[in-house]
């Protein structure tokens, strides 16, 4: 195979959701409030969680490795956006382009792999209450987070090295705000057969493995959940799983449609759409779907900000003797 950056090509061109002049400054200001919201609600998440003894708990510190990686995946996509949107530019170099595809694909399999531990979690403490603190100790929660980074890793170095061996034109578009592995393996001139093998082999392998450890979680979550003769009892397994239920269905739906998506790409704006929705929208939500009927982390955020203010220097007036 010819390598795509033996003097081919020296930049990509990003067009971005729509190349329409008047719609940037109204794309610039929605993607901006977006990402600072993504960061400041996750960033609170993690505040919470680590200044609370009381959240120093499996469940939450699952949460806390998910906001950060939330943070993480937005901002190896957004800057780049608004940067491009600001200076009216639309290239990105060649490393430019593979470096941002590897950090997105890596903290893109992490969200999958946090998600399916978060699933496994809640799987222990409603159906094994008594063996909880046995099975989830801190050793093995420490394990299924550096499990799911070194995976990931090996998995996100794979498909940026199968891309460097792709031949690509000179001034090749992407029709997108990003540079995403499908998007741009569907533009190189050389035979991608080999690419469209191993993405939906690790794609299936990885998504569809962590999808179907989810499934079997939830599966025998309702059936304990049914089991069970207090209404309350019920009630309160079950709150505790619909947040997590939500970030899986918005996050997974999305994702599976744009990369098992057979359609052409004369219709990649709808597929630009979707990934707007799980790398942007589902990353803003998640604070939000965590923490709104969550009593736990709202009562360790008023008491963050409540020692904060306690901790403000008090300036007394003092009068200056004569």
């Amino acid at each position: 195979m010819v390598r795509g950056n033996d003097s081919q090509i020296s930049e990509f061109l990003l067009l971005g959701l729509s190349e329409a002049p008047e719609l940037q400054p109204f794309l610039f200001g929605l993607f901006l409030s977006m990402y600072l919201i993504t960061v400041l609600g996750n960033l609170f998440i993690i505040l919470a969680v680590s200044s609370d003894s009381y959240l120093h708990t499996p469940m939450y510190f699952f949460l806390s490795n998910l906001s950060l990686v939330d943070i993480c995946i937005s901002s190896t996509t957004i800057p780049k956006m608004l940067v491009n949107i600001q200076t009216q530019s639309k290239g990105i170099t060649y490393a430019g382009c593979i470096a941002q595809m590897y950090f997105f694909i890596l903290f893109a399999g992490l969200d999958v792999f946090l998600l399916t531990v978060m699933a496994y979690d809640r799987y222990v403490a409603i159906c094994h209450p008594l063996h909880y603190t046995v099975i989830m100790n801190p050793q093995f929660c420490g394990l299924l987070i550096l499990m799911s980074w070194i995976i990931c890793i090996l998995n996100s170095f794979l498909e940026s090295l199968m891309v460097l061996h792709l031949s690509f034109c000179p001034d090749v578009e992407i029709p997108h705000f990003f540079c995403e592995l499908k998007q741009v393996v569907q533009l190189a001139c050389s035979d991608t057969f080999l690419n469209d093998m191993v993405m939906c082999l690790c794609f299936g392998l990885l998504g569809g493995g962590s999808l179907a450890g989810i499934i079997y979680s939830y599966s025998k979550i309702l059936s304990s959940i049914h089991g069970m003769s207090s209404i309350q009892g019920k009630y309160k397994a079950f709150s505790t799983c619909a947040s997590h239920l939500s970030v899986v269905s918005l996050f997974f739906c999305t994702s599976v449609g744009v990369y098992f998506s057979s359609a052409p790409i004369h219709s990649s704006l709808s597929s630009a759409t979707a990934s707007v929705m799980y790398s942007v929208v589902t990353p803003m939500l998640n604070p939000f779907i965590y923490s709104l009927r969550n009593k736990d982390i709202k009562g360790a955020l008023k008491r963050f900000f409540g020692m904060a203010a306690m901790k403000r220097p008090i300036i007394l007036g003092l009068k200056k003797c004569p």
